[in-house]
């Protein structure tokens, strides 16, 4: 099949220049808006873009503010509902480029979250919503001296950086996959201050929001996850009444469970529950 590569730049909050790739097929059958996780970018999603877009998916991504091609300071946002404006501005954008076409919404770590908290928060119309290593509880959780440190301090030094460098063996049990990860130049091992609350905030609040979800969300996760407890994933479902709603945890995986050797299954996965959402 061939796959049409697309590169723009689209306009996000507060007047922030959104760096967009696409991978996209001659005729799709429905369409996937990626958001990635915390200091990476939509470049690190060339397989999974491709694989959708053989399979009739046209993949929409884009990297979020202050990541990637994106303008921004690095690794800041203001709060997590800039966040969610700029996904929900994204989803507005791919709904136009493909009208009447089902749309999906996917979102890895961090932009699992984000995605989570467009679909408590938001509540959009789309087809489904899915996660893999949805950052809901991290496995370092702060303690609530440094939760009250970062509410206090925000407000005064939102943009200063604190060191949060990601062990290359957390990600994948493919050395190869901590090795280009570290070398990836797009990639940076800090986040400000602001950033950090606005995720602390975010999980927070849309675990809260769970049980008003109105559409099928698919949680994936890694059952060894360094970085992330699945336990965070099995909580938002364990609130969900929607039907079609399901959670996986792939035993003996870690962070980035689409780029583990058994990335193939969890994309299969992936592709029979958009299927099955698009047949009910």
């Amino acid at each position: 099949m061939l796959i049409r590569r697309v590169e723009s730049h689209l306009p996000g909050g507060g007047g922030r220049a959104l760096f967009a790739r696409g991978w996209l097929p001659e005729a799709p059958e429905r369409v996937v808006t990626l958001v990635h996780g915390f200091a990476e970018h939509t470049g690190r999603y060339e397989r999974l873009g491709s694989w959708l877009a053989e399979r009739g998916c046209a993949v929409h991504g884009f990297d979020l503010q202050g990541h990637g091609r994106s303008e921004g300071p690095r690794g800041h946002a203001a709060s997590f509902s800039a966040l969610i404006d700029d996904a929900e501005a994204f989803v507005g954008w791919v709904r136009s480029e493909h009208p009447g076409v089902p749309l999906f919404v996917f979102g890895h770590s961090m932009g699992g979250l984000i995605v989570l908290g467009y679909a408590a928060l938001r509540a959009p119309r789309v087809a489904g919503v899915a996660t893999s290593g949805a950052a809901l509880y991290l496995a370092e959780l702060p303690s609530r001296l440094q939760v009250a440190a970062l509410w206090s301090l925000r407000p005064l030094l939102p943009r200063l950086r604190l060191s949060r460098p990601i062990a290359e063996d957390a990600l994948s049990r493919d050395p190869e996959v901590g090795r280009q990860y570290r070398a990836d130049p797009l990639v940076f091992q800090f986040l400000t201050l602001s950033l950090a609350w606005a995720l602390y905030d975010g999980a927070r609040r849309t675990l809260e929001a769970a049980p008003g979800v109105g559409i099928p969300v698919l949680l994936l996760h890694g059952g060894d996850d360094p970085l992330v407890r699945p336990t965070g994933s099995q909580a938002f479902h364990d609130e969900l009444d929607t039907p079609g709603s399901d959670l996986r945890i792939y035993p003996g995986l870690r962070h980035e469970i689409l780029n583990e050797p058994e990335w193939e299954t969890v994309a299969t996965d992936l592709m029979d529950w958009m299927r099955e959402r698009e047949a009910d």
